[in-house]
C-alpha cells in the first residue's frame, strides 16, 4: 500500500460538516483508485455526409442519446438524474426565406401517473451555431417553452399554449428583404403569433439552426415534407427539402480520436481552473471544446430539492459522461480537481487515441487565498469549502510528472520546480494543523480474533497485545491493517465519508 494510498484514507476521514462540491468531486476521485479501465469499444467513425439534415450529434449535450433514425432522441440519464434538461440542434441552418420544421412530443420517460406539467419540460427553437445548448439562456437563443412561455436570454414572458404528448410544434423563421426577421410557433396547426421579431443585423451574419432541449420525455423532428402529419403553412417550406445551396451546414465534427484534444486541468479548489478553461475555449472557438464539469452539469438542472443531493448527483453523473465523451470524438477539457494520480491516470488511459493535455494551474499562496476568498462570490452552490476539507486536499494532493500517458504538461503561472515547492509547505502545513484520529480499539480487537489465513496460526500474533505488527510473521503481514505516518488508521476499505 503506497503513501497515495494511506493519505487518501485521511482525507475521507473526519467530520462531513459543510460538504460542497469539492467534497463530492473528491468523492468520485478517491473511487478510480479501484477502478478497472473498460473493456476497448470500436465506436462507428462518423460519416462525412453534409446534406442530410439530421440531429447533430457533434454539437448536442453528451447526454442527450440520438436514435439511430438520427431524428429523434431523449435525455440519456433521465433514470438516474430526472432534473436534467438536455439539448440537441440540426446539423443545417437557414438565414434567407421562409423555413420551417416541426417537432413532437412523443411520450414521457416520467413514472408519474398522471404526469403534471412540472414532471417533464420541453422547449423549442431556433439559435446560433455557437449558442448555449441550454435553449433560451443566451442573446441569440430563441425558445417556446412547453409551459406557455417564449423564452430568451434568460427571460420568460407568456405566450402560447400548454404542450402534453402526442403534440406537434411548428417553429417557423421568416427573412424579409427588408431586412426583418420574425419567428413564429403553431401548435398542432393552429398559429400562436409571432413569438420575435428583430433585424437581420442582431444575427451577425450567422444562421439560425433548428434547436430543441427537453427533459423527462423524448423528442422527434418531423422533417419529411411528405409525411402526413406534416402541418406547414403555406408560403413556407420545410427544411428537410431545401437545396444544398439553401441550406448552411454548421460544422463538420472530426472524423477519428486522432485529430481530436482532451484537456485534463489539475488544481487545488478555487485555483483559477474554470476561469482559464473558459478563456482558452474562447481564444480556440474553432476547436469546439466541450467543458466537462460539475458546474455545467448544475447549469443543465432545474432548482428542486436539497443543493446536497444535486451536487452529489452531479458529480456521479459527470464520471458516467467522461467515459462516454471518451467514445465519442471531439475536444474535451475536464474541469476537475484530478489532484490523485489514481484519478488522473485513469481519465488519461480512457482518453487513448486523443492528444492529452494536462494543464495544472498552481497559483502563489497569496493569490490562492484571494480567490478562495472571491469564490461564494463566484458560485451559486457548494459556495463555501471548509478548511478542514482543503488541509486533508492538500495532504492528498500529487503533481502530475510527465510520461507517456500525455502528450503535453503545462504549469500556468508557478512552474513545476516552484509548485512542487510549495506542494510540500501546503503538505507539511496540513499535517501540523489536522488532528490525530484516535484508533478503533473495537474494531481492531475485532480483526485480531479473525481466523487465521490458510489455516496457519502464529503464537507470535496469538499472544501480541502491542500495536507494532511489524513482530507479525511477513506472510501474514499483509492481510493486517497498517497504520499511516501521521496516525490516521486506514484499512483499505473506503466508506465513502471525510
Amino acid at each position: 500500500m503506497g503513501t497515495e494510498d494511506l493519505q487518501q484514507g485521511e482525507a475521507v476521514k473526519g467530520d462531513v460538516q459543510g460538504k460542497g462540491r469539492a467534497f463530492y468531486e473528491f468523492k468520485e476521485e478517491i473511487k478510480y483508485k479501484r477502478s478497472k479501465l473498460p473493456p476497448a469499444s470500436v465506436t462507428e467513425e462518423p460519416m462525412e455526409d453534409n446534406k442530410t439534415v439530421r440531429i447533430d450529434s457533434y454539437n448536442s449535450h453528451l447526454h442527450f442519446e440520438v436514435e439511430p433514425d438520427g431524428v429523434s432522441g431523449h435525455p440519456l440519464l433521465w433514470e438516474r438524474f430526472p432534473l436534467l434538461w438536455s439539448g440537441c440542434r440540426l446539423t443545417h441552418g437557414v438565414q434567407r426565406d421562409r423555413v420551417g420544421f416541426e417537432v413532437k412530443l412523443e411520450r414521457l420517460l416520467t413514472s408519474q401517473d398522471p404526469p403534471d406539467v412540472e414532471s417533464f419540460g420541453l422547449r423549442v427553437g431556433w439559435s446560433v451555431a455557437n449558442a448555449s445548448l441550454f435553449l433560451g439562456k443566451d442573446y441569440l437563443s430563441f425558445a417556446y417553452d412547453g409551459r406557455g412561455k417564449k423564452v430568451s436570454v434568460g427571460k420568460e414572458e407568456d405566450y402560447g399554449q400548454i404542450l402534453s404528448v402526442g403534440d406537434i410544434i411548428g417553429c417557423y423563421v421568416s427573412f424579409s428583404t427588408g431586412g426583418a426577421v420574425e419567428l413564429s410557433f403553431h401548435k398542432n396547426g393552429l398559429f400562436l403569433g409571432v413569438a420575435y421579431a428583430f433585424d437581420v443585423s442582431v444575427l451577425q451574419g450567422q444562421p439560425l439552426f433548428p434547436h430543441v432541449l427537453c427533459r423527462g420525455c423524448s423528442v422527434r423532428f418531423l422533417l419529411d415534407p411528405m409525411a402526413p402529419a406534416c402541418n406547414m403553412p403555406s408560403g413556407f417550406t420545410s427544411l428537410g427539402s431545401l437545396s444544398d445551396e439553401e441550406k448552411i451546414c454548421a460544422f463538420s465534427a472530426p472524423l477519428s480520436k486522432s485529430q481530436c484534444e482532451v484537456i485534463v486541468m489539475v488544481g487545488f479548489p478555487g485555483s483559477g481552473k474554470t476561469h482559464w478553461a473558459k478563456k482558452h475555449i474562447k481564444q480556440h472557438p474553432e476547436k469546439h471544446y466541450k467543458l466537462l464539469s460539475t458546474e455545467e452539469l448544475l447549469a443543465c438542472t432545474v432548482k428542486s430539492g436539497e443543493s446536497d443531493v444535486r451536487l452529489h448527483q452531479a458529480s456521479q453523473y459527470l464520471t458516467e459522461l467522461i467515459k462516454l465523451a471518451a467514445q465519442r470524438p471531439g475536444n474535451y477539457i475536464l474541469d476537475q480537481c484530478n489532484i490523485l494520480f489514481s484519478a488522473r491516470h485513469y481519465k488519461l488511459q480512457l482518453f487513448v487515441g486523443f492528444r492529452r493535455k494536462v494543464v495544472v494551474i498552481f497559483p502563489t499562496k497569496k493569490e490562492w487565498n484571494n480567490r478562495l476568498s472571491k469564490l461564494p462570490l463566484l458560485q451559486k452552490e457548494g459556495e463555501h469549502i471548509p478548511q478542514m476539507a482543503l488541509l486533508k486536499l492538500q495532504i492528498s494532493c500529487t503533481l502530475p510528472q510527465q510520461d507517456d500517458s500525455m502528450e503535453e504538461l503545462q504549469f500556468v503561472e508557478l512552474s513545476q520546480k516552484q509548485s512542487q515547492t510549495l506542494l510540500q509547505e501546503y503538505k507539511d502545513e496540513a499535517r501540523s494543523l489536522l488532528p490525530t484520529p484516535k484508533h478503533n480499539e473495537k474494531k481492531l480487537h475485532r480483526i485480531k480474533k479473525r481466523p487465521y489465513p490458510h489455516g496457519r496460526e502464529s503464537s507470535c500474533k496469538a499472544q501480541c497485545t502491542c500495536r507494532n505488527w511489524s513482530y507479525l510473521p511477513s506472510w501474514s503481514q499483509q492481510y493486517w491493517p497498517v497504520t499511516s505516518l501521521h496516525g490516521y488508521y486506514y484499512n483499505g476499505s473506503y466508506d465513502g465519508c471525510w
